[in-house]
């Protein structure tokens, strides 16, 4: 069944909807770039250069694969959310 709901236009017509997209991706596409530069080169890739630096009795390594790609996920997604909301209120789009 097609759907029959109407897609309210943006305050200011077309382009300021395609302008608020275009942040929308490039936002995410940051965030995403910062999760996989801390979740695999920094883990993975760079492994070998912080196998030589401890934290306890365990490699650097260790803790970015284990704990530091998870926080930096986390912080990720409440700095999603606190930019999108500015930009909710720059394209008067909020609620």
């Amino acid at each position: 069944m097609a759907s029959t709901r109407k897609v309210a236009v943006v305050e200011g017509g077309e382009e300021m909807a395609v302008a608020y997209w275009k942040a929308n991706i490039r936002l995410i596409g940051i965030l995403l770039g910062i999760w996989f530069f801390v979740s695999f080169i920094a883990g993975y890739l760079m492994a070998g250069i912080f196998n030589n630096i401890s934290l306890g009795q365990v490699p650097l390594s260790f803790w970015i694969v284990q704990q530091g790609a998870i926080m930096t996920f986390v912080v990720l997604i409440f700095v999603y959310a606190v930019v999108m909301d500015r930009y909710d209120q720059r394209f008067n789009v909020h609620e």
